[in-house]
C-alpha cells in the first residue's frame, strides 16, 4: 500500500479535507461527494507480477488487501468489430460476473480495516451482487436496495450471498430514495459515492497500460451509467501521467442508452430527456453523482458521450453472442456505441481500440432471450 498515511478525503468544491480514519460517504460541509487525495501512480518495477489480480498494483492502492476473490487482471482479447481489429477487455469474467468487483474489492477492504460492521447499498443489480459477495467474505452485514424489476439472476445472486434484499417497486430513482430514507440505520457504502471504490476502478487503466506492453490504445469505449469506468480510467491515467509513465490518456467514449441518457444531455448541454425503460438495465442512472467529473474526463481526453437506441443495443448483443461473448445487454450498449463511432469515423481505421465488456450474460437470461427473439 503506497503512502497510506498521507491519503485524505477531499472536497474539491470547497477545499476542505478530512482524514480517512473515519469512513465518509459524503462531505460534511456541503453534503456533496468526496474524492481521495491524488495517488502516486505506479512504475513497472513496482508491479507485483506474480499476483494475477488487481492487487499486483498494491503500491498504488490506498488500502491494504486482507480479502480477495481474485478480482482484476482480466483478459484483453484480440477481436474484430465492423471489420476493424479491436480488443475486448473481459471485465465480465470477474468473480461475481461484472466489472464492479474491481472497485468493490478495494472499498470493502478499506471498510473492513476501519471496523465498519454493517452497510447499505442501492444498486440496479451488479454492484449489489458484488457488494454482497465481498461483504460476506469480509464478515460485514449487508443490506441491498434494488429495483424490483432488476434481472432475477442478479437479485438471486444478492440473496445467495447472504445479503438482505429490499425489492423496491418503480423506477431506479425510487430505489435510491428508499435507501436514503434508511441511511441512519447503517453505513451507506454506495459505489456511486465512495471514493475508495474509484481507487479500485483506476486499476483498469493500469491493466490496459501493462497488457498493451506499457503503451496505450488510442480509444476506449464503455457503457456508462454512474460512469465508474470513465472515472477510474481518468484517475488511473492521470496518475500514470504524474509519475512520468505516459504523456497523455487515450480518448474515452461513454455510451448511454437513449432511453436514459443524462450524461449525453450534459455533454451536449441540452435538457435531460424523459427517462424510459431500457434493456440496458445496468446503466439506468437518472442522476449520476459525479456527472460533472465524468463530462470533464471525457472532454479532456478528446472523447465523446453518445447514445444508442434499444434496437441498436439488441443488434449489437446478437453480434457479440455470435462471436462467443455471452454478455448482458448493458455491455451491448457499449458495443452499439462502437458501431456508431466506427461508422462515423470518429474512431478511424487502424486506431487501437478497446471495448470494455462489463457484465456476464448469466445475470440476464430473460433480457437476452428477448433480444434474440427480436
Amino acid at each position: 500500500m503506497a503512502e497510506a498515511m498521507t491519503v485524505r478525503y477531499e472536497n474539491r468544491r470547497t477545499g476542505q479535507s478530512w482524514p480517512v480514519d473515519t469512513p465518509l460517504w459524503r462531505a460534511p460541509d456541503d453534503l456533496g461527494p468526496v474524492e481521495l487525495s491524488p495517488g502516486p501512480g505506479i512504475q513497472p518495477q513496482d508491479i507485483a507480477s506474480s499476483d494475477c489480480s488487481l492487487w499486483r498494483y498494491a503500491q498504488a492502492i490506498r488500502t491494504a488487501k486482507t480479502i480477495s476473490l481474485g478480482e482484476g487482471w482480466t483478459p484483453l482479447v484480440a477481436a474484430e468489430w465492423q471489420g476493424q481489429p479491436v480488443s475486448f477487455k473481459c471485465e465480465h469474467m470477474m468473480p461475481t460476473g461484472s466489472y464492479k468487483d474491481r472497485g468493490i474489492s478495494v472499498l470493502m477492504n478499506e471498510l473492513a480495516a476501519r471496523g465498519v460492521g454493517s452497510i447499505l447499498e442501492d444498486s440496479s443489480g451488479n454492484a449489489g451482487s458484488s457488494m454482497a459477495a465481498y461483504a460476506t467474505a469480509a464478515g460485514i452485514k449487508c443490506e441491498i436496495y434494488a429495483p424490483a424489476s432488476a434481472p432475477e439472476g442478479k437479485l438471486l445472486q444478492i440473496q445467495a450471498m447472504g445479503a438482505k434484499l429490499h425489492r423496491i417497486p418503480g423506477p431506479r430513482q425510487a430505489t435510491t430514495n428508499a435507501v436514503m430514507a434508511a441511511i441512519d440505520t447503517s453505513f451507506y457504502a454506495s459505489h456511486a459515492w465512495q471514493p475508495f471504490y474509484l481507487d479500485g476502478m483506476k486499476t483498469l487503466a493500469f491493466e490496459l497500460w501493462e497488457q498493451s506492453g506499457f503503451a496505450l490504445p488510442d480509444a476506449i469505449v464503455t457503457p456508462a451509467g454512474q460512469g465508474a469506468n470513465i472515472l477510474g480510467l481518468a484517475i488511473g491515467f492521470a496518475e500514470l501521467i504524474t509519475c512520468g509513465q505516459i504523456a497523455k490518456m487515450p480518448r474515452l467514449y461513454a455510451v448511454q442508452a437513449a432511453a436514459c441518457a443524462p450524461l449525453a444531455a450534459a455533454f451536449a448541454d441540452t435538457p435531460t430527456p424523459n427517462i424510459e425503460p431500457t434493456i440496458a438495465d445496468g446503466i439506468t442512472s437518472a442522476q449520476p453523482v459525479r456527472s460533472g467529473m465524468i463530462i470533464d474526463a471525457v472532454r479532456q481526453s478528446g472523447g465523446q458521450v453518445i447514445t444508442v437506441s434499444e434496437a441498436e443495443i439488441s443488434a449489437a448483443l446478437r453480434t457479440l453472442l455470435s462471436q462467443g461473448c455471452y454478455v448482458e445487454p448493458t455491455t451491448a450498449a457499449g458495443a452499439a456505441g462502437l458501431t456508431k463511432l466506427l461508422a462515423d469515423q470518429v474512431i478511424r481505421p487502424g486506431e487501437k481500440t478497446v471495448l470494455i465488456l462489463t457484465g456476464h450474460g448469466l445475470k440476464a437470461g430473460q433480457s437476452i432471450a428477448a433480444a434474440i427473439a427480436g
